[in-house]
C-alpha cells in the first residue's frame, strides 16, 4: 500500500480520479487480512518541512481506510521508490514474498515508479487499477491532462512489461481460488 496518507486529501492537489479508491483499498486489506497474507504500509515523509506529508503532521499520517494495525511493517521513503532508502526489498526476500498487488497514491508518481522497481527487481507485480488514484497534471506542452487521462497513461506504461493491471474484483476473486492455483 503506497502512501495512502492524509497529505492527498488537500485540496491543492486539484481534481482527482477514482473517488473509490480508498474503498477500494480498504476492501482489499480487509480481505488480505481474513487469508492471513501479509498488509504492507509505505508511507510517504517530506523532506521539506513545507511538504504536505512532513512527518509529525496530519499529512503524514495514513486514511482512516488504511490505517496500519500493529505489527504490520510500514516503510517510510523520502522519494517516489518504496525500494529507496528502505528495508522493503530485503524484508519482502526474507519473507519469500515474491508477488506483490500495490494500491495507492499516486498512479503515475510513486505507485508507478514502486511498480516499475518491483518489475525490475523480479517481483511478479500487479497494480490494481481501481484502488490507485491520480491528480490533473499539467503536461509540457502546458496543457492540463485530465485526471482520467493521466491515470490511464500511467496504468498503461506499467501493463505486461512491469506488472499486469486488475481490478479490485479480480484482485479479491484471487483470494477465493483453492491454494494449489494461486501464483
Amino acid at each position: 500500500m503506497i502512501d495512502v496518507q492524509n497529505g492527498f486529501a488537500d485540496p491543492a492537489w486539484g481534481q482527482r480520479n477514482n473517488p473509490d479508491a480508498e474503498r477500494n483499498v480498504a476492501l482489499l486489506i480487509a480481505a488480505w487480512r481474513r487469508d492471513g497474507r501479509p498488509v504492507r504500509h509505505v508511507h510517504h515523509a517530506s523532506r521539506s518541512p513545507a511538504g504536505y506529508f512532513c512527518a509529525g503532521t496530519n499529512g503524514h499520517e495514513p486514511m482512516p481506510d488504511a490505517m496500519p494495525l500493529s505489527g504490520e511493517p510500514i516503510h517510510v521513503k523520502e522519494v517516489n521508490s518504496a525500494f529507496i532508502g528502505t528495508t522493503l526489498e530485503q524484508d519482502l526476500r526474507a519473507d519469500g514474498v515474491d508477488t506483490l498487488i500495490v494500491v495507492g497514491l499516486t498512479t503515475n508518481h510513486c505507485v508507478s515508479t514502486t511498480v516499475r522497481m518491483a518489475g525490475n527487481l523480479g517481483f511478479t507485480t500487479f497494480v490494481v487499477e481501481d484502488a490507485t488514484a491520480t491528480f490533473d497534471r499539467r503536461g509540457l506542452d502546458g496543457v492540463m491532462r485530465p485526471t482520467a487521462e493521466v491515470h490511464a497513461a500511467a496504468l498503461s506504461d506499467l501493463s505486461d512489461e512491469f506488472a499486469t493491471v486488475v481490478s479490485t474484483k479480480t484482485a479479491l476473486a484471487f483470494l477465493a481460488l483453492p491454494a494449489s492455483t494461486k501464483a
